[in-house]
């Protein structure tokens, strides 16, 4: 075993115990101005959570709902693996129902949390983390659900969501909120994702395919003549993400660097690693001999997906820790080698489909390794089980009283 671990970077390696006793200082604060939350879901929410025993760790709600994401996405694998279909309508309905569990259970674990008395730094550390997974997981769905198939639609899907989540990442990791505007991903465009699964259950998913003068007759002959509907739908999520939530990141993140009396212009580099992460990811697919090709995206995407959870969930954890903001992780490594051989030309389908199957088992491996790393040294430090809870922790926890979460 000692043979194998020294291949491992070590505990301490990814997180000290200097920056383990920040946990001291945990504070987490949220603001959700989505009407939907005020006047729905919240009561949806609080209802919700009366279901769940009170033995159950909040954790373990956080990782039964991404596994319904999961079985989607293998549903997805065995029935409809080119993402096109069509597929059985119970299938899109399964699609819709898996999202809509991942969301209920993603945001009733929190509340389990202060029922419970067990709010800790290594909830929002394993919450966020699946849900930076699920953006990739669920961006598979999705794009199945739409009928996007291997293309560049279920690629473009896939940047809207990692790109989105970053962002807010970054933001909170500089403003020390989790700042959720009044149209939001996790609330507006999920109930909208999962309304998509349905029509597609029940008209089938050629709906989303038609051109887009004809899908959308007001302002589809804006766009050009030869676009689906889809395209136009994506064009129009892209805007909104970049005007509607990006530019809002950049804006919170300046006024929080204004009144710390530090430079915003000194965050801007931060952005560079995921610039790096879609970069070579465009740059290999753009010019790859076989994943598009041969139907390897899923592979691919996985892959992509895995290296960014460890990106941002590195964020993540140096925002609970106080650490300097990452600005690499090694999982970026296959993506960035595997652009420049593509680019270059020197694969074939054969060695390309190889180093790919190899980057996907060392990025998933080396993510596995840290997240139980760190998720053990947590437990050690704050003296709570992950998917447990202990009736008499060993040491005092953060005060549940440090959570603020406002609802506008």
């Amino acid at each position: 075993m000692d043979s194998v671990r020294r291949y491992f970077p070590s505990g301490d390696e990814y997180v000290t115990e200097d920056a383990l006793k920040n946990l001291r200082n945990y504070k987490y604060c949220a603001v959700d101005k989505s009407f939907l939350t005020k006047y729905l879901y919240r009561h949806y929410w609080e209802w919700a959570v009366t279901l769940f025993p009170r033995w159950m760790a909040p954790n373990l709600i956080t990782l039964t709902g991404l596994s319904f994401e999961v079985v989607d996405v293998l549903l997805v694998l065995l029935l409809m693996p080119d993402l096109t279909g069509p597929g059985p309508s119970w299938l899109y309905f399964a699609f819709g129902i898996g999202m809509w569990l991942y969301s209920t259970f993603d945001n009733v674990d929190g509340k389990q949390a202060r029922r419970t008395g067990t709010s800790s730094p290594l909830g929002e550390l394993f919450d966020h983390g699946c849900d930076a997974l699920n953006c990739t997981i669920a961006g598979i769905v999705e794009a199945s659900a739409f009928g996007c198939g291997i293309s560049w639609q279920t690629i473009t899907i896939i940047f809207l969501t990692t790109a989105t989540f970053f962002f807010s990442t970054w933001e909170e990791y500089h403003t020390g909120v989790l700042y959720l505007g009044y149209v939001n991903g996790p609330t507006e465009v999920l109930t909208l994702a999962v309304l998509a699964c349905f029509a597609s259950g029940i008209w089938g998913p050629g709906i989303w395919h038609v051109p887009a003068a004809q899908g959308l007759p007001l302002i589809g002959g804006l766009f050009p003549a030869s676009w689906e509907l889809m395209d136009a739908m994506l064009a129009i999520t892209l805007a909104a993400m970049v005007f509607g939530h990006c530019l809002v990141c950049c804006w919170n993140v300046h006024e929080a660097c204004k009144e710390q009396n530090r430079s915003f212009l000194a965050t801007l580099p931060q952005l560079v690693q995921y610039v790096a992460f879609a970069a070579s990811c465009y740059v290999w697919l753009r010019n790859s001999t076989t994943i598009l090709a041969d139907n390897h995206l899923v592979l691919f995407l996985v892959t992509a997906g895995t290296a960014f959870g460890r990106i941002v969930s590195k964020i993540i954890l140096a925002h609970l820790t106080e650490m300097p903001f990452p600005s690499y992780t090694v999982q970026m490594v296959p993506l960035a080698v595997g652009a420049v051989l593509a680019w270059l030309g020197l694969f074939t389908p054969r060695t390309e489909l190889a180093f790919l199957a190899m980057s996907s088992v060392f990025v998933v491996v080396a993510y596995l390794h840290w997240a139980l790393v760190v998720i053990e040294r947590f437990c050690e430090f704050l003296g709570i089980n992950c998917l447990s809870i202990r009736p008499q922790p060993d040491i005092e926890r953060p005060e549940p009283a440090h959570e603020q979460t406002r609802i506008y």
